[in-house]
């Protein structure tokens, strides 16, 4: 290539660079929709709705949150995917939607990897074990050693397959040999009303759904499944301080995600507006009322975290032999 093509070659890809950077600068040009799987009033719906608040005034555009629940998830991912890929159309993702999923339907409409850029993750949340008020077991360990002298006799529940909290049980599960049987509601309140009224052993709960039940004395957290105890109940113990096996954890997490391709400049500024939303003072009294908290961590860190997490899920289904059409 002589000196002129070099320099030309110069001139169109600092051209290119100038143009992304000006189209980032510039982002929105119009109304920015979320499409979001979970419904109106649902605690990760309720993040995204004052982030579109805010972001509607920071960026002058309206912001508007489109609610579309059912099927899984899968009828605001098909929106998404036939909607704007300038950045203009965003969606909000549940942690199954990008981990466990892939693994456990053997026909998926849409492909994690190449239908979706996430951007930054907005929150995250640690569930706690979850018995009736007067269960016999006080520990986890308790519990643990009911199920490994009573094969299949114990249950727990969740309010489907491959949710978080059925996911995270049989994670529990093959971690320590023991088999329980899997119990599903139709409703995640009818399944916290199941262990309160003793037709369920044990299931794993977030403060935001299990937690009125605790407050009410109905049912006891025995464990929570993060490696330190939750700031607000520093009285319950770790799942491997109450018995259970170490390294022991379960995350529900929810992320922001633009179409794949997008610019590297325009997902910088998404993601950078959004980080500051949520550092708001406002934000973090939301994140403390739902039992909620701040998973500040670069692209980089968050894609890595992604990848385990896939794999780690991939096993635990399919030890567990779950799988959907």
């Amino acid at each position: 290539m002589n000196t002129s093509s070099i320099l030309a070659a110069c001139v169109l890809a600092f051209g290119g660079l100038t143009a992304t950077l000006a189209q980032a600068q510039d982002f929105p040009t119009g109304p920015v929709r979320i499409l979001t799987p979970f419904p109106a009033g649902a605690g990760p719906e309720a993040v995204v709705r004052v982030l579109a608040e805010k972001h509607q005034k920071k960026w002058g555009k309206p912001v508007i949150v489109e609610n579309k629940p059912g099927a899984n998830g899968f009828l605001a991912i098909d929106a998404f995917r036939r909607g704007a890929t300038d950045g203009h159309d965003l969606i909000q993702l549940d942690n199954v939607h990008l981990v466990a999923y892939p693994h456990l339907f053997k026909k998926l409409p849409y492909d994690p990897v190449k239908d979706f850029d996430p951007v930054t993750p907005l929150f995250r949340t640690y569930f706690f074990v979850g018995v009736p008020a007067n269960s016999p077991h006080k520990t986890v360990g308790d519990l643990l050693a009911d199920a490994k002298a009573h094969p299949g006799k114990l249950n727990y529940g969740s309010w489907s397959v491959g949710n978080p909290v059925h996911l995270g049980s049989a994670l529990l599960e093959s971690m320590t040999g023991t088999e329980m049987q899997h119990i599903i509601y139709k409703e995640v309140s009818m399944l916290y009303t199941g262990v309160a009224t003793g037709e369920l052993h044990w299931s794993l709960g977030s403060l935001a759904s299990a937690g009125p039940m605790q407050r009410s004395g109905k049912i006891k957290f025995i464990g929570v499944t993060a490696p330190k105890r939750h700031a607000a109940f520093p009285d319950v113990p770790t799942v491997a301080e109450s018995g259970g096996p170490a390294g022991y954890e379960v995350t529900g997490w929810t992320t922001i995600a633009a179409p794949k391709g997008l610019p590297k400049a325009v997902a910088e500024k998404i993601q950078k507006d959004i980080e500051a939303a949520l550092a708001e003072p406002d934000m973090k009294e939301r994140y403390a009322a739902f039992g909620y908290e701040p998973f500040p961590v670069t692209r980089d860190q968050f894609n890595a975290y992604i990848a385990s997490e896939s794999t780690k899920y991939a096993d635990v289904i399919k030890r567990a032999k779950a799988s959907l059409d």
